[in-house]
């Protein structure tokens, strides 16, 4: 993206504004709202303009081999745009390693989706082990600061009614003595005498 005298004349004086602010006048306000207008357009083109290359990129990449000059161009460009190769680049780059530009492009390739994959490993490593965030304490009102004026003393702890106690359950029957447990055994009876005839 390139500026023109003009427009580099209105973001130096943006620029100085944000660093110094200061009232400006309506023209210049104006002349900042179309370069920030300019400048989104060109965002939006560049990434049409990105779609469109990388949507050619795969149609060339489908019709290998009979395209590869074309192939081997488009992705050279998609490249220095900043495009991480996919598998499906290494692998067509590996069937065309017999062409010197291809095997440079391969070399080029494998050393980006490595540091592609490095970077999306220690993301994901640095999210699992970054703290969660601290919630901030509030104070809540009421409790014995509300009382004391904020003192900054220690809120009191709210008083839980406490239930009664229940009502033992009152027995049926009392506990029953030992001899009606176990009764006294009765010595058995002695056998009746039979009479000698006489």
């Amino acid at each position: 993206m390139a500026f023109g005298a003009d427009e580099l004349r209105v973001l130096r004086r943006a620029l100085a504004v944000a660093l110094h602010p200061a009232p400006l006048p309506d023209e210049d306000v104006q002349e900042c709202l179309r370069l920030a207008g300019a400048v989104d357009e060109a965002v939006g083109e560049a990434g049409r303009l990105r779609a469109f290359l990388l949507a050619d990129l795969a149609r060339y990449r489908d019709a290998l081999p009979g395209s590869v000059a074309g192939y081997l161009e488009l992705l050279q460009d998609a490249l220095a745009g900043g495009y991480d190769p996919r598998p499906d680049d290494l692998a067509a780059l590996r069937a065309l390693r017999h062409r010197p530009v291809a095997a440079a492009l391969l070399e080029r390739c494998q050393v980006l989706a490595e540091r592609s994959v490095r970077a999306r490993l220690a993301g994901r490593v640095a999210s699992a082990t970054a703290p969660a965030p601290r919630s901030r304490l509030l104070a809540l009102p009421g409790g014995r600061g509300a009382d004391t004026g904020g003192t900054g003393a220690e809120p009191e702890q709210p008083k839980v009614p406490r239930t009664p106690p229940r009502p033992a359950a009152p027995s049926e029957r009392p506990a029953p003595k030992p001899s009606e447990v176990f009764p006294p055994r009765r010595r058995p009876a002695p056998p009746p005498r039979q009479r000698a005839a006489g």
